[in-house]
């Protein structure tokens, strides 16, 4: 089973190393110029997925939350990652204000965690992932 399908049915990691791990498989299987959506609570593991993410697109630069830069550039070895953290935005009005369309050359992926604060700004074609927490040290991870 390929890690969309796993995704898709869910997966738990007992880690925030097996998160890193799972998320750098996924960046793998990720068509050029994806948006991904990271949907979650605070502290379900959004920026450990992000920096597992950039493993796996070859970014060698420490991968931090982007909350107050609201977001982050990276190159990685055969496409960039651009990370928007959207919980201080306001409105969706602000992300033009950002200039992202600036960083997006394909190739590239966007990872945007709290995607409910850019209102109408996602394309409809967005992949999105849900992190949970599940007892503690575990957390849960399913792909729609």
């Amino acid at each position: 089973m390929n890690i969309c399908a796993k995704l898709r049915a869910g997966l738990v990691t007992a880690s925030a190393g097996e998160t890193r791990d799972v998320a750098a498989e996924l960046a793998a299987a990720l068509p050029p110029d994806t948006v991904l959506a990271l949907h979650g609570d605070m502290g379900v593991g959004k920026t450990t997925f992000v920096q597992g993410l950039a493993r796996g697109l070859g970014v060698k630069e420490q991968v931090t939350s982007p909350t107050f830069a609201i977001y982050s550039v990276y190159a990685g070895a055969r496409t960039k990652l651009v990370h928007l953290d959207a919980y201080r935005l306001d409105h969706e009005r602000q992300l033009e204000e950002l200039l992202l369309e600036e960083f997006l050359t394909s190739p590239w992926v966007l990872a945007v965690e709290w995607p409910e604060k850019t209102g109408a700004w996602l394309p409809a074609k967005a992949w999105h992932l849900t992190l949970g927490i599940i007892d503690g040290d575990r957390h849960s991870l399913r792909l729609h």
